[in-house]
């Protein structure tokens, strides 16, 4: 058997973290097993879906490199498909024409609840042996309802959660196509796992009440039944459910915040599995090491300090000339032109180790490519008088200096240091501040190595003017 698994997203919103997850685990045991995995856009909800949406997932999913093997395939491009299962299941009796009012299934609900009983619709229209059923209203556009057994259980054995058994009795004759034949997800779900061969539904533990009614649709249609895998949820880091109004949640997010794909999908894979003390890793070892008998049941607790901790992990194993081209739209974002100035690439080198995401990454990288006079508390710590005059005598050595590059600054610095008879922070700090605009930066000399010597001579030549 090829093992074949799917994300099926629907286009309602953005493309959330919980969503990624999903997604991340379906691949990985698709990879895992030489397998195919599937992308479906469920985008039936018509007034919801957007291409817009559409697009986002399918940005989303380049961005962090989930690569489908198949699709993606959309829903509303199957309703052939889905009316001829539908007419099949009509003409078996596995499914039939409910002409319920809107006010009725009120009224039955309402005296449930009176009788203190599950709301639920009484199968009035559900043909049986022997039973008359009244004559269709006039100008009553009727939905059509899947005829559920009505004793015995549904079992599976969840490949996270363990067996879980639900009573036929606590399910009701689902609605499986609207009024005007327009089919609902839980039998569009159906058909296209069938259709698709999907042996593994790995998907989020929201879904296991609708889980149940998928299999016993499977059933009545004679389709093999996938395994089934319910992931749990990832709430916030008190505790509460995460929300998409008001918590960064999208995908769309962490790419704004400099967060590299690699580390996003690297921590929320240890969201709800773990691979014993493994916190960094890369997707080929994640893949090898995947399993879903190693998934947590117990929902997931998201750290973004964590997240961050992981994500400088990854960038300092980066290619610099990647990190480069990643951080470029971030400088360009705020006024600065990247390729006016030393190669981005050797500037990230020496900044990358300091940082956790790309953001502050380019917010570091600012003084190579701007000069930014220190502020006015900067310079009264450190461009006194004194240390301006220094930093002319400074500045004049420098200029005669033979060669300009990260040992020759480093040598000449030293000599200066000796000569003037001071340690080192007393001229370290000053120039930074003349140069840099901030005392916070790699090994000075590294850094006037790559600024070069036109322009650290006139940010220092900018003190006496």
């Amino acid at each position: 058997m090829t093992v074949r698994t799917r994300f099926a997203p629907s286009p309602t919103g953005l493309l959330h973290i919980g969503g990624v997850r999903t997604a991340l685990f379906s691949w990985a045991y698709a990879r895992k097993h030489a397998g195919v995995f599937v992308l479906r856009i469920e985008d039936t909800d018509l007034e919801r879906s957007t291409p817009e949406s559409v697009q986002v997932i399918l940005d989303g999913m380049e961005w962090v490199g989930l690569a489908h093997d198949e699709g993606p395939f959309y829903q509303m491009q199957r309703m052939d498909r889905y009316k001829e299962v539908l007419e099949q299941m009509l003409a078996a009796g596995t499914a039939y024409y409910c002409y319920c009012s809107k006010e009725e299934l009120e009224a039955m609900r309402a005296e449930a609840e009176a009788r203190g009983e599950k709301p639920r619709y009484d199968r009035r229209w559900r043909p049986e042996a022997g039973k008359t059923l009244p004559p269709p209203p006039a100008g009553v556009e009727p939905v059509i309802r899947f005829r559920n057994p009505l004793d015995g259980v549904v079992a599976w054995n969840d490949q996270v959660k363990g067996r879980i058994e639900i009573a036929n009795t606590e399910l009701d004759d689902l609605i499986i196509a609207r009024p005007g034949g327009v089919p609902t997800y839980n039998f569009c779900v159906v058909v296209d796992d069938w259709d698709m061969g999907i042996t593994h539904v790995i998907r989020g533990d929201d879904h296991v009440n609708n889980t149940p009614r998928q299999i016993n649709i499977l059933a009545a249609l004679g389709a093999p039944l996938p395994l089934y895998a319910h992931l749990p949820m990832i709430l916030n880091a008190d505790g509460s459910k995460m929300s998409k109004r008001k918590d960064r949640v999208s995908v769309v997010d962490y790419q704004r915040q400099g967060i590299l794909p690699e580390a996003l999908l690297n921590y929320l894979a240890r969201l709800g599995w773990g691979h014993g003390d493994d916190e960094f890793f890369t997707m080929a070892q994640f893949v090898e090491w995947f399993d879903l008998a190693n998934v947590s049941p117990s929902p997931s607790r998201f750290d973004r300090e964590k997240m961050l901790w992981i994500n400088q992990q990854h960038m300092k194993v980066a290619d610099n000339q990647r990190l480069a081209e990643l951080t470029a739209p971030f400088l360009v974002e705020v006024g600065i032109d990247p390729t006016q100035g030393p190669a981005l690439a050797e500037v990230v080198g020496l900044l990358k180790e300091r940082v956790t995401n790309l953001v502050d990454l380019a917010q570091q990288a600012h003084y190579f490519y701007r000069h930014e006079p220190a502020s006015a508390e900067l310079a009264a710590q450190h461009l006194g008088d004194e240390a301006r005059a220094r930093l002319g005598r400074f500045r004049t050595a420098l200029s005669a200096l033979p060669a300009w590059d990260g040992t020759s600054l480093s040598a000449e610095i030293k000599r200066f240091v000796a000569e003037e008879g001071i340690k080192m922070p007393l001229l370290g700090m000053p120039l930074r501040a003349a140069v840099c605009g901030t005392t916070q930066t790699p090994s000075v000399d590294l850094v006037l190595a790559q600024l070069g010597r036109e322009e650290v001579l006139q940010r220092l030549g900018k003190l006496a003017g």
